[in-house]
């Protein structure tokens, strides 16, 4: 089964709709609800980091069998140093978006320890994609 969502970008009112319904998806395949809390987690933090960082982006995930693959793509600003932004507390969100109660640094570090794989790629000035697996 393919689920796919667009996310526009700065849209705070919308973000986590896409992990929302991935859950119930999830929740209907009477998937297991530890793993579906993973999920959810990984996913959401993944579509705020689209929405606060870059330029909007799209969500792609494949449920499977054994587990689900999420491609979370985005035309961004590109992460210049993926070892620092991986590390707990770091942080280039706006004054705005943490005003807001999210950039705590938290997204790549939760999404990192709620997945089974994840990989990384991005380019500075074109974007960035993520590649999540979480096995059920």
């Amino acid at each position: 089964m393919r689920l796919e969502y667009d996310v526009a970008a700065g849209d705070f009112t919308r973000a986590g709709f896409a992990s929302s319904s991935i859950k119930k998806a999830l929740k209907q395949l009477g998937v297991s609800p530890a793993v579906v809390k993973r999920v959810v987690i990984a996913v959401y933090e993944a579509e705020v980091n689209i929405v606060a960082h870059a330029n909007g982006g799209r969500i792609t995930a494949d449920i499977e069998p054994d587990g689900i693959n999420v491609v979370l793509a985005d035309t961004g600003p590109g992460i210049p140093d993926v070892e620092k932004a991986m590390q707990k507390g770091f942080s280039t969100a706006s004054k705005e978006v943490r005003e807001m109660g999210f950039g705590a640094g938290m997204g790549l570090p939760n999404i990192k320890e709620n997945a089974d794989s994840l990989r990384i790629e991005t380019e500075v000035g074109k974007g960035t994609t993520l590649y999540i697996y979480i096995k059920f």
